[in-house]
């Protein structure tokens, strides 16, 4: 199987500069492969360093140790030499990502929201706002709200807007920071469903899910994480 992701010793810590500097170590020689059509959900206790592994191979950190590969498109990334320009690109074409937080300029509206990655890769003005309302409908996003802003939103309504917005370009990889988190059964069951299509079509996922029949119902294999003096 064909890795997409490949991570060998990877370290990382964080120094807390509101506490006297003291440096906190995060993740200690961390290994694992991803390939194409895998849904590996990463499993472990609070500060193992579930959300840090996951923004340091979506490019926000540096790895301290280690290293961290990522195969864009014909090329293999190593994430702690890589230079932020080609980080925009693999985030364009490579890289989905959800976060807890949908972060968005305020005033554009959902349906523009989703719409952009597409528009920025070239799509056509027709074929996006075809997806993005496809994804709207199916997600239980009512008409009524396609054109405000969804920082106006409840919670669940901007989760799936993000959820919208990652899934609405078949990125070969997705990084996903609990996409279930404030949904019903009903649209936790759509995000599974929109999970599994993109794992079956190729994708390499990881993901974190607290919600363990979710977790149950996508991944192919857990990854465990413990915090680092379970580690020494």
């Amino acid at each position: 199987m064909e890795s997409m992701i490949a991570v060998r010793d990877l370290e990382k810590g964080f120094v807390l500069h509101l506490q006297g500097g003291v440096k906190l170590s995060v993740l200690k020689r961390v290994n694992l492969a991803v390939g194409r059509g895998e849904c590996v959900a990463l499993s472990g206790p609070s500060g193992s360093g579930k959300s840090a592994f996951l923004r340091l191979l979506y490019g926000n950190y540096k790895p301290e140790g280690g290293n961290l590969f990522v195969r864009h498109e014909d090329e293999i990334v190593d994430m702690g030499k890589v230079g932020s320009r080609l980080v925009l690109d693999m985030r364009k074409r490579t890289l989905g990502y959800v976060s807890q937080f949908l972060r968005v300029i305020p005033r554009i509206p959902a349906l523009q929201v989703i719409m952009e990655p597409m528009r920025a890769l070239g799509i056509s003005m027709e074929e996006a706002r075809s997806m993005a309302e496809y994804l709207l409908v199916r997600l239980h996003i009512p008409q009524r709200l396609w054109g405000i802003s969804p920082t106006t939103f409840s919670g669940g309504e901007q989760q799936r807007i993000n959820i919208a917005r990652c899934f609405a370009v078949p990125y070969p990889i997705l990084l996903l920071d609990e996409p279930t988190a404030a949904l019903d059964a009903a649209n936790r069951n759509i995000v599974v469903e929109l999970i599994r299509e993109a794992r079956e079509r190729g994708a390499a996922i990881v993901g974190i899910f607290h919600d363990e029949e979710a977790r149950e119902a996508v991944s192919t294999r857990i990854f465990e994480m413990s915090l680092d003096e379970e580690k020494k």
